[in-house]
């Protein structure tokens, strides 16, 4: 097995010392959390967490198609939320992005998040055999 650095420019650049998403060649790929930052202007998208989940899941998808996959590959999903009121009003955007069954999930409450957003997002999926 061999690692790989996913770097694509439909997803905003890390903002920080890690990579947008690792693979491991022919096994699994592990996405850094997405906040809802625009790929272009690096501006964080929305004020609520209905539309930043929206960006984010726009950004995890941008990510899972430069590294060869799709949702329909993801195993394992967390999602930080800066307050668990926000749960509901993010889930149902979420669940628009998995059309089968959904991967698993944790999904946890935080004190803060990067650029003080209200949702961010990482996963791991399963890539395609070589």
């Amino acid at each position: 097995m061999k690692r790989e650095i996913v770097s694509t420019d439909a997803a905003p650049a890390a903002i920080g010392p890690y990579s947008q998403a690792v693979k491991a060649t022919g096994a699994l790929l592990f996405t850094a959390g997405q906040i809802p930052l625009d790929p272009k202007t690096m501006k964080v998208v929305g004020e609520t967490a209905a539309e930043q989940c929206a960006q984010v899941m726009n950004n995890l998808g941008a990510i899972l198609f430069a590294a060869g996959t799709s949702f329909d590959s993801v195993i394992k999903t967390t999602i930080f939320l800066k307050s668990m009121n926000d749960f509901a009003a993010v889930n149902e955007v979420y669940a628009k992005s998995f059309s089968g069954s959904p991967p698993a999930r944790s999904t946890v409450a935080v004190g803060g998040l990067p650029k003080d957003v209200l949702v961010e997002i990482e996963c791991v999926a399963l890539l395609p055999s070589v």
